[in-house]
């Protein structure tokens, strides 16, 4: 388990390079008159994703979880993957990118990327990462647990990106 352990840590090492790269991306998009809409569900988010990683550490501990190969390597395989996923919508996007809702007045949507193909890929990662990486090392409630209640989460989040992409994109015309 110390691999996983590893793993894990690094997935956290990963989420707080996010948050430096969202929060200059953050500082960026309010200089440029940036408004930023779903606040309220923004520590939900936080505490779900925190939740995740604990989950994933103390699941297979507490639960005595093992290693499954057939079941672990093929979800490592999946997170790394929703890993290159989110790293490429990261730099399609550029400054765009954060991880709080902030639209810049008089800028186009982005239509290039993964976002050719999907309207949120993003949060296609963190769903697949969200399952996988508990799955890792056969922490299925963990994984139960996080899905539901990010799926629940990401219907707010994304009703939440959608309105203020169309006010925006109203204000255009």
């Amino acid at each position: 388990m110390p691999w996983y352990t590893l793993l894990v840590l690094l997935t956290a090492a990963e989420r707080l390079a996010e948050l430096a790269v969202a929060r200059r991306n953050a500082a960026w998009s309010l200089a440029r008159g940036g408004t930023e809409s779903g606040r309220g569900h923004y520590p939900a988010m936080v505490l779900l994703h925190t939740a995740l990683l604990a989950g994933c550490l103390l699941e297979p501990a507490v639960a005595d979880r093992p290693f499954v190969p057939a079941l672990g390597w093929p979800m490592l395989a999946v997170v790394l993957a929703a890993q290159g996923l989110r790293w490429w919508c990261i730099s399609t996007l550029g400054h765009r990118w954060n991880t709080r809702v902030i639209v810049v007045p008089g800028l186009s949507l982005v239509t290039g990327g993964p976002y050719r193909w999907l309207r949120h890929p993003n949060y296609a990662a963190v769903v697949a990462e969200g399952a996988a990486l508990p799955l890792v090392h056969s922490a299925w409630l963990t994984a139960l647990c996080f899905t539901g209640l990010n799926l629940a989460l990401l219907s707010v989040r994304i009703r939440c990106e959608e309105s203020a992409l169309d006010a925006s994109a109203a204000a255009l015309r």
